[in-house]
């Protein structure tokens, strides 16, 4: 029946009373207030949240005496015009806590861009490091001789990797290993005469060059953590070495941060139209809601705590080909012991399994609070649609160990606070205006801690969109 006949008056030989005006005298079912934001929100689910009741939660680790590789930021003006930042080059090692800017500004200004064509080889193993380069955007392939001979691919490097960086501390290094574009991009390249002068006038540099050989024979086990020297199979009574296990002289700190938002409900609206549903108990669930979903956005997305920030570059690898395939997955996987868990956007793993499907592949699901989620060896691939897409169709995988115990990640928050409705998050009233209207204070407080670098690890420039074939 149209909604025109309906509206129609009933006709004058009706025989019973008709369902328009019975509607007057009936109750309608009505459901909550629905919402379309809410995800699964896996990652505050899967956390170990540890108890922070003064606010701030200090990391302590093993004093590290290799530093970890940065990568340099780049400023692009135009097409054919990139820079580097000359603040970002003390993410290199050999430059590592060098405070001389004007030293930084004329080594990025050494740099000249050239595009970079795929195939084409940037180094050869056994030769003299002639330039510094350093990958503005694109991918190299490290490649080096297999245990049967031939050649094998040793790793995929991506924008911001460093390329001949020993010119800074070594007069005449050679390459170690064969690079070779895998994608065209954008290479910048700074020869090594006009580094080394550079270095050699530069008493900053130089200093931080005698440093750099000083450090590199200091011992240190395979994380780059000071040695602790130790005896195994030996006999009779030589003597046993001593020593101990340094600390981190300023361990890093992390505060709770907060996701706030001020709730406003008429006290008319409260008092009249509260039955047979609570408008103030609606509303509030719909504000926890969307505090939750910002909360988890800000555990992964900030800046300053933020997972997908605070992931080491050496725990950064790229894709081989673009998509994300099984081999993608395996080294991210075994980057890192008691791997517990992967994120990733709901676009990744569909990307992902149609790789898998081309191989031949078909991996058995994990199963999650009684669900049945993806899974790669064993390990659940969680959908996490708050993971960024780039502009280009690329976005990331993150791989994780967690829990305290495990020295992996963990969640950060206080609980037990007045006017706590969940764990961590609070609604407070505030009070009533002057237009009857009040106001309650919805509040959030966490973080996010990384307790050993190697707890975390991306797979970045995951291509998630089908290529067009020529």
């Amino acid at each position: 029946m149209t909604s025109e006949a309906a509206a129609a008056p009933p006709p004058a030989s009706a025989l019973s009373l008709g369902t328009r005006a019975a509607r007057n005298l009936a109750t309608t079912t009505k459901s909550v207030p629905q919402t379309q934001g809410i995800t699964p929100r896996w990652l505050l689910r899967k956390l170990p949240w540890v108890e922070v009741r003064g606010g701030t939660y200090r990391v302590n680790r093993r004093l590290r005496v290799t530093p970890g590789r940065g990568r340099p930021a780049f400023v692009q003006e135009g097409a054919d015009h990139v820079r580097i930042v000359p603040e970002t080059l003390t993410e290199l090692p050999p430059l590592h806590g060098l405070a001389d800017r004007a030293a930084l500004e004329r080594l990025a200004g050494l740099f000249t861009a050239r595009e970079l064509r795929p195939g084409e080889v940037l180094t050869e193993a056994g030769t003299p490091v002639g330039e510094m380069l350093v990958v503005a955007h694109g991918k190299v392939e490290r490649l080096g001789p297999g245990e049967y001979g031939g050649v094998r691919s040793l790793a995929v490097v991506g924008g911001g990797a460093t390329l001949g960086e020993e010119l800074l501390h070594e007069p005449d290094p050679v390459w170690p290993h064969t690079h070779r574009a895998v994608t065209a991009g954008t290479l910048l390249t700074a020869p090594r005469g006009a580094v080394r002068e550079l270095v050699d006038a530069s008493p900053a540099l130089r200093e931080h060059a005698a440093a750099r050989r000083a450090g590199a024979a200091r011992p240190a086990n395979r994380k780059g953590e000071a040695d602790l020297p130790l005896a195994a199979g030996h006999h009779g009574e030589p003597e046993i070495p001593a020593g101990f296990a340094e600390y981190e002289l300023a361990p890093r700190e992390y505060g709770l941060s907060p996701v706030q938002t001020v709730l406003r409900v008429h006290s008319r609206v409260q008092d009249l139209y509260s039955h047979p549903v609570d408008q103030l108990e609606q509303q509030i669930r719909l504000v926890v809601e969307e505090v939750r979903e910002r909360e988890e956005w800000e555990l992964l997305n900030n800046r300053a705590f933020g997972l997908l920030h605070n992931a080491e570059f050496d725990q950064r690898i790229s894709t081989r080909t673009g998509p994300p395939t099984p081999h993608d997955m395996d080294e991210l996987l075994t980057r890192r012991r008691g791997t517990r868990l992967f994120l990733a956007h709901p676009r990744a793993i569909a990307a992902f399994h149609r790789q898998c499907t081309r191989h031949g592949l078909y991996p058995e699901p994990a199963v999650e609070d009684g669900r049945p989620v993806p899974a790669w060896r064993g390990v659940p691939i969680l959908p996490c649609p708050k993971i960024p897409i780039s502009g280009r169709g690329t976005t990331s995988i993150v791989a994780m160990r967690l829990g305290e115990d495990a020295h992996g990640v963990v969640g950060l928050r206080r609980t037990g606070l007045p006017d706590e409705r969940a764990p961590g998050l609070t609604v407070r009233l505030t009070g009533i205006d002057e237009h009857a209207v009040l106001h309650y204070l919805v509040s959030a407080h966490s973080s996010t801690a990384v307790l050993v670098p190697d707890a975390i690890g991306v797979l970045e420039n995951v291509e998630i969109t089908e290529r067009q074939s020529s």
